[in-house]
C-alpha cells in the first residue's frame, strides 16, 4: 500500500505555462503616430540635421532655445495628456518636434520628454526616422546609466562619450569633436540604441553622445558647449531666461527626491 504522506504526489493536472492559457492576453497597445499641423500633414521632411534630445541637461538647453517653431508631436497612446501645460513645458510628458529657424541650415529638434520602453523603442525610432522625417544627419543626447556602465560612475564626475553609425564615423568632418568613444563593456539600450540601430540600417550619418550625471549645471555647461561649439556653429540663436540657474533648482529637487540615481 502506497505511503500517503512520503511518497512523491503525482504531477499537478495543468502545467504553469498552461495555466496562462486561461487568462485573456491583454489587447495590442495601438501604434505611435506623428501629429503635424495641416498644412504639414502630407509633407516630408529632409533637415540637414536632426536633433533628439532625451538627457536631462540636453532637453533642458534645447527646450530654451528662443528660435524655434513647433512643427509636430509624436504621440504614444499609452501616455496620457493630463496634466500637460497648453503651451510646451519641461514638466510635459510629451515628444515635440520643433523647426529651428535659421536661414542657413535646416535643423529640427525632437524633444522626448516621457520613457519610452523597450517594448517600443523600436517603433518609435521607426517613426522619427526614415518616414515622414528623413535627415541627412542625427544627433542623439541621452544620459549613461550607471548599471550599464563598466565601472565605477562618480556623481562629482562630468563625463561624455559617443558612438556612431559607420557612415558618420567614415566622415573626416566629424559632428561631435574631442569626446571618446562609448568604452568597450558597455551597453547601450532603450531608445536610444534603437534610434542609433535605426540610423545604421538606413544609412545615414548619425552620433550618439551620452553624458553623466544627469543632474546638475556642470554637464548643463557640458552638455551646452558641444551643441555651441560643434553642433550649432553658424546658427542664429538665443536663449529664453537664465536656463542655468532654472536647471540649477530642478537638479537640487530632483536630486533630494531621486537620490538612488547616482547610487
Amino acid at each position: 500500500m502506497d505511503d500517503v504522506i512520503t511518497d512523491i504526489p503525482p504531477p499537478s493536472r495543468f502545467l504553469l505555462e498552461d495555466l496562462n492559457n486561461f487568462t485573456p492576453s491583454p489587447p495590442p497597445l495601438p501604434s505611435p503616430f506623428l501629429v503635424f499641423s495641416s498644412a504639414d500633414s502630407k509633407k516630408s521632411f529632409s533637415p540637414s540635421l536632426f536633433i533628439i534630445a532625451m538627457s536631462s541637461p540636453s532637453l533642458h538647453f534645447l527646450h530654451h532655445l528662443s528660435s524655434k517653431t513647433l512643427t509636430g508631436t509624436l504621440v504614444l497612446p499609452e501616455i496620457p495628456f493630463s496634466g500637460n501645460t497648453i503651451e510646451p513645458s519641461l514638466q510635459d510628458k510629451s515628444c515635440n518636434i520643433y523647426t529651428l529657424n535659421d536661414t542657413d541650415k535646416s535643423i529640427m529638434i525632437a524633444l522626448v520628454q516621457f520613457p519610452v520602453t523597450s517594448e517600443r523603442s523600436h517603433s518609435v525610432a521607426k517613426l522619427l526616422v526614415g518616414e515622414k522625417i528623413i535627415p541627412q544627419r542625427v544627433l542623439i543626447l541621452d544620459s549613461v546609466q550607471s548599471r550599464n556602465f563598466r565601472g565605477r560612475l562618480s556623481p562629482d564626475e562630468t563625463i561624455a562619450f559617443k558612438l556612431e553609425t559607420l557612415l558618420e564615423r567614415k566622415d573626416s568632418d566629424a559632428l561631435i569633436k574631442g569626446l571618446d568613444y562609448f568604452p568597450s563593456g558597455s551597453v547601450i539600450d532603450g531608445l536610444a540604441a534603437a534610434l542609433l540601430s535605426r540610423c545604421q540600417l538606413k544609412n545615414i550619418k548619425a552620433t550618439l553622445g551620452v553624458s553623466w550625471p544627469d543632474l546638475g549645471v556642470p554637464v548643463m555647461k557640458l552638455i551646452r558647449s558641444i551643441l555651441v561649439k560643434d553642433v550649432l556653429t553658424g546658427v542664429n540663436y538665443s536663449t529664453e531666461g537664465d536656463y542655468e540657474v532654472e536647471y540649477l533648482q530642478l537638479s537640487r529637487r530632483k536630486g533630494r527626491t531621486d537620490s538612488e540615481l547616482y547610487t
